[in-house]
């Protein structure tokens, strides 16, 4: 499937207005796309990179001092039950986010996320599900994404109308979120408050400058991307859906607030400011807030990186902000 007349009239307006601000954003044609592997990598690989992905980002009791508890527990996915990881802070709950983790929808999990989450939960007030959602190459695109609209359609039935509902994800899991909030636009479900995406993959064959400018050299690579999709995707064609590449979306009216947290030295940079840029013109609020030394996956070293603690205070902070005026009630 070729990107349609609506799609290339789109991506043209995405490259006028770039150009228009100094940079030079392209279309990746289908021929420049490597094939898509037709064999996952040999299990005990997989199964390696899995478990070194998959460890805490902090000691997981320290991590659990800052709210009130956390137990796991049994939500709707599109295929069966999946886990999760329910987070409650301290104090009144404000609302609801979904969290789906990063790690190119191949690797990490709850368990390499929880500190984050800790941390989402205490600074936004909220209560955060964390989604066991399920990975490639056993379960190729788009199976996490309908277990993400499985649980999210599952959080929608169980929390009152007066609970306000967020997203929120790094990196894949930021792309899941962004897609989620055309879905539930699309569906007339109930609208969600907000979407935080920290460093999210959007832009899918649309590539700007970023991407070319960190190619190699800042831990995530072209070809790193380039494996991704091939673990990820069944066809080369897949990368044009806009529920794998939301920024190519024929609108983005109507769609929740946004906060979209980017890193400097990140390849997926400029795909954010893209983002928010479709966003703000389409009228949906939108703040975007760049920490220039990260790479990306920094919210994973926030132990190490002042950088990371505060990209999650302020995440948690814009959630709480939109909550408050949402007039959420307890849950």
């Amino acid at each position: 499937m070729r990107p349609t007349l609506t799609l290339r009239i789109f991506l043209s307006w995405l490259a006028w207005q770039s150009r228009r601000r100094g940079v030079t954003p392209r279309m990746i044609a289908l021929e420049e796309i490597p094939p898509i592997p037709a064999a996952p990598p040999a299990a005990p690989i997989l199964k390696q990179i899995r478990r070194i992905t998959g460890r805490p980002s902090f000691p997981v009791a320290l991590s659990s001092l800052r709210i009130r508890r956390w137990r796991e527990i049994r939500v709707p996915g599109a295929d069966g039950f999946r886990t999760a990881r329910l987070y409650r802070p301290r104090g009144k709950v404000r609302g609801v986010v979904l969290f789906l983790h990063g790690g190119g929808f191949v690797h990490c999990d709850m368990v390499s996320h929880h500190g984050i989450c800790c941390r989402l939960a205490a600074a936004s007030g909220a209560m955060v599900v964390s989604l066991d959602y399920r990975l490639a190459p056993e379960h190729r695109f788009p199976a996490g994404l309908e277990d993400a609209k499985a649980a999210l359609d599952w959080i929608f039935r169980t929390v009152g109308e007066d609970v306000p509902v967020a997203v929120a994800g790094d990196s894949a899991g930021g792309n899941m979120s962004a897609a989620l909030t055309q879905w539930v636009r699309e569906k007339g479900l109930r609208p969600l408050s907000a979407q935080l995406l920290y460093y999210p993959a959007l832009s899918g064959p649309f590539v700007p400058p970023s991407r070319q400018a960190y190619a190699e050299g800042y831990m995530l690579s072209a070809e790193l991307l380039y494996w991704y999709c091939g673990q990820t995707l069944r066809s080369p064609e897949q990368l044009f859906d806009p529920a794998f590449s939301p920024l190519l979306a024929e609108d983005f009216q109507d769609l929740p607030p946004a906060m979209i947290v980017t890193a400097g030295f990140d390849p997926l940079r400029g795909e954010g400011e893209l983002y928010a840029r479709c966003l703000d013109e389409a009228g949906v609020p939108v703040r975007l807030k760049n920490f220039p030394r990260m790479i990306h996956g920094f919210l994973n070293g926030y132990a190490l990186f002042r950088d990371g603690r505060q990209a999650l205070r302020e995440g948690g902070m814009f959630l709480r902000e939109v909550f408050a005026q949402k007039n959420g009630g307890a849950c």
